[in-house]
């Protein structure tokens, strides 16, 4: 009996003996939704949470979580979909629903794996420079060594994932250890805090817990007392609520990029998951996603709400001597903020020093910074080493599923199965771009200016397009047939995803308009006429081809006819 055979075995033996045997075989057979944790924890969540304690502190501990839950609603979708139907979800979008939002699926998912590699490479590096390893690994020579030892480690696991069998599950129990160390460091970190001077206020961080949407309209309340004793309140009143909202509508369209969209039912497929399965989709979401991802970012948040919100350095301005390794680092931010004010009032009013600790208060740190304000509080092993080892399984995690998430994406590009040799290469291309453009092109502000900014901004016009097909593909009773859902539980489902696709769709234009203002929003035109001439063109059949008759059996990604387990080679 095939390992997918044995698995589905287990769950149809283990339904019968009830819930809690049910979700002990859950735990045991997960695997796609560590997956996605792995990719999650990456640098955008690490800079995203270090700035909502900067920014929101304990008051907005409530945002990553939610804005995660509803993204595994869409995630939960496409899974259910594909699993349901056996079909490859790029090929069923191009038939049933629109060729051009499947193309402009795939070609998003690509260039955000090849760019947001190298922001992996850059973090990683400079945790094993400057936290772990500074003697070692120091000056030019040392970024080498780091960046190749990154690029040959992630290329290393990703070639247990297409051995197959046995390598397939070397390759899991590595990310579910990378993903555990992630979360088992920076939760070291916050047991060190607690237990040191003062403690953390307990009470203060479970209440973030709960949504308080009024901090799009008010500032966080340590801003609010500092805002108290200055004579330009509204201005800095205004970037203050700027900041915030940004923050806040950004983790909206963020919490889920649109790579993990692609990563998901094709890895749930070239496991040869089918609808027995379904149920252990969701289980796998919700252990190997969302608790990891809500135990680290929190963790995060925590320690910089501690560290900063409310706070500055006092060497910024004037009241102290400056901080070996901080004032500096945060001097060029600090003038920035404080020039804003000076062109606000164009001569016409003085700042003073209340105005100066705000600008102080605002400038925005990074996980390094937050590492030597530790040290004074943990003392160094848990500061830079526990700390350090977070942010290095962080990028490691990152940099190997973004390159699993290619190999798959270019094989459905051009249309070849996403197994062997053809995947191993093409996974390696985020792998080397991350690694040159890290070396060559990220340190370049121009450069990175336009490497990022098209990349995310394409990834967020495309974000709330994928959720729509989404929702379009789950309320197909084409193509779902006997699995449409039905009733109440349809009604819930489609309440659920229209808070998604509205909260990404918010967000998304927030920050499209906010990067790019008019040329986003013509990008943003662009791109859905093409999509309407094409279903115009196509005489409005979303079919385009013959939709999977119900019960018919379609090999999982990576298999042939004569590969039953669906492991490829």
């Amino acid at each position: 009996m095939s390992q997918v055979e044995q698995d589905r075995q287990a769950i149809l033996d283990a339904k019968q003996k009830g819930t809690l045997a049910t979700l002990m075989t859950y735990a045991r057979l997960s695997g796609p939704g560590w997956l996605q944790g792995a990719i999650t924890l990456g640098g955008g969540s690490l800079a995203g949470s270090l700035y909502l304690g900067v920014i929101g502190g304990y008051e907005m501990m409530w945002l990553q979580p939610l804005m995660m839950i509803l993204g595994i609603v869409m995630l939960s979708a496409i899974g259910y979909v594909a699993l349901s139907t056996g079909e490859r979800p790029f090929d069923a979008i191009n038939r049933h629903v629109n060729p051009v939002l499947g193309w402009g699926w795939a070609i998003a998912t690509l260039m955000a794996n090849l760019v947001w590699a190298m922001p992996q490479f850059s973090l990683g590096t400079a945790a094993i420079q400057q936290n772990l390893f500074p003697q070692l690994f120091g000056g030019d020579t040392g970024k080498y060594i780091a960046v190749g030892l990154l690029f040959g480690v992630s290329a290393l696991v990703i070639w247990f994932y297409e051995s197959g069998g046995w390598g397939l599950k070397l390759f899991e129990i590595l990310l579910k250890s990378m993903v555990a160390v992630v979360v088992l460091s920076f939760f070291g970190v916050v047991i060190a805090m607690s237990s040191k001077g003062g403690g953390l206020a307990w009470g203060d961080i479970l209440s973030g817990f709960i949504p308080d949407l009024s901090l799009l309209d008010r500032p966080a309340a340590a801003f609010e007392a500092a805002l108290k004793d200055s004579t330009h309140a509204e201005y800095w009143r205004e970037q203050i609520l700027s900041t915030q909202r940004d923050r806040m509508v950004t983790a909206a369209a963020t919490a889920v990029g649109i790579n993990m969209t692609f990563l998901l039912p094709y890895s749930m497929l070239k496991r040869g998951w089918d609808r027995d399965f379904r149920g252990l989709a969701i289980f796998d979401l919700s252990v190997g996603l969302f608790i990891p991802f809500l135990l680290a970012t929190s963790c995060v948040v925590i320690a910089s709400a501690s560290q900063f919100h409310g706070q500055f350095d006092p060497g910024l301005v004037g009241e102290g001597p400056a901080t070996p390794g901080i004032t500096d680092k945060l001097q060029g931010g600090y003038e920035k903020n404080v020039e804003g004010l000076e062109k606000h009032l164009d001569g016409s009013g003085e700042i003073e020093l209340a105005d100066r600790k705000i600008a102080a208060m605002l400038v925005q740190r990074d996980a390094f910074l937050l590492a030597n304000t530790l040290e004074k509080l943990t003392g160094r092993t848990v500061a830079h080493v526990v700390f350090g080892i977070g942010v290095v399984g962080m990028a490691f995690s990152t940099i190997i599923i973004l390159m699993l998430i290619n190999g798959f994406t270019v094989c459905e590009m051009i249309g070849i199965p996403a197994s062997g040799i053809q995947h191993r290469i093409w996974s390696l291309l985020p792998g080397i771009t991350g690694a040159l453009g890290f070396l060559f092109l990220w340190g370049d502000g121009k450069a990175r200016f336009w490497l990022a900014v098209p990349t995310s901004v394409f990834g967020m016009v495309l974000l709330p397009i994928a959720y729509l097909t989404f929702f379009l593909m789950m309320n197909n009773r084409r193509m779902l047939g006997e699995h449409l859902p039905q009733g109440g539980r349809r009604n819930l489902v489609n309440a659920a995803m229209c808070v998604a696709l509205a909260a990404a769709t918010v967000g998304a234009g927030w920050s499209i308009w906010s990067k790019t203002e008019w040329y986003g929003v013509g990008g943003v035109v662009a791109f859905l006429l093409l999509a309407g001439v094409v279903h115009v063109v196509r005489g409005g059949n979303s079919g385009g081809g013959a939709s999977v008759p119900s019960g018919s059996e379609i090999p999982p990604v990576g298999a042939a006819p004569s590969d039953p387990d669906g492991q490829g080679e």
